[in-house]
């Protein structure tokens, strides 16, 4: 699986190396009151393609910060668990943990 992975990276990357050298001739990017920009084709393709990844990006914080506070409330009818009752450890220099705290994997 993880050839299968590199295969279709080295893919991606030789296809837009290609597209790069396809696409060097200048080309002209008029603005607004007679302003021009002159550049190679792929660098204007990949500013363009890298503006519009950070308006996407912008555009989704508020649902990110939304979808934060919906999830860290509790819902309705749902109440905040107890606290588990604190036994005192008699005769022992460590409190047993037991079951009550499972290990964390990927923490």
């Amino acid at each position: 699986m993880r050839l299968v992975v590199w295969l279709f990276r080295a893919f991606i990357f030789f296809a837009l190396f290609a597209f790069a050298l396809n696409n060097q001739q200048d080309a002209t990017v008029r603005w607004f009151f007679g302003h021009e920009w002159h550049a190679p084709m792929v660098i204007i393709v990949l500013i363009a393609f890298a503006v519009g990844c950070a308006i996407g990006v912008l555009a989704m914080v508020p649902a990110w910060w939304r979808h934060r506070r919906h999830a860290a409330r509790p819902q309705a009818g749902e109440s905040l668990p107890a606290p588990a009752p604190v036994e005192p450890a008699i005769g022992h220099l460590a409190p047993d943990f037991g079951n009550h705290h499972p290990p964390r994997d990927g923490l």
